[in-house]
């Protein structure tokens, strides 16, 4: 898994190989739309180490960093407003998304990811 100019943990780049094989079920159905730069050409990685931090997917040329939130980011909170932290003074934009949006509105999810890539960060 490349990194973005950092040294990374063995320990975060095992777990990070345990998240791609354990990906949520709404994980799985938005990878099918973003792997292969299938989403107009534009390029994700899934489960990117950042800063320490594990990304769901990210997106380098557009520097955007998209999560998809389930019932665990309730019990969470403090952990992910730290790695938000980080990842905006990285110059990083960040998506969050719920499970249900990617499950009932996925049209819409791949328009919001289009419209954060392309619009001027």
């Amino acid at each position: 898994m490349g990194s973005i100019g950092q040294k990374i943990n063995p320990d975060k780049m095992q777990r990070a190989k345990e998240l791609r094989r354990q990906m949520t079920p709404a994980e799985k159905i938005l990878w099918q739309q973003l792997r292969g730069n299938r989403l107009n050409g534009l390029h994700f990685r899934r489960q990117q180490i950042i800063d320490g931090f594990i990304a769901d997917f990210y997106g380098h040329a557009a520097k955007l960093v998209r999560e998809v939130d389930g019932k665990i980011h309730e019990q969470q909170a403090q952990y992910d407003a730290e790695r938000d932290k980080v990842l905006l003074a990285r110059e990083l934009r960040l998506l969050r998304i719920k499970n249900e949006e990617v499950k009932q509105e996925l049209d819409r999810v791949l328009m919001l990811i289009c419209q954060a890539c392309f619009e001027e960060a």
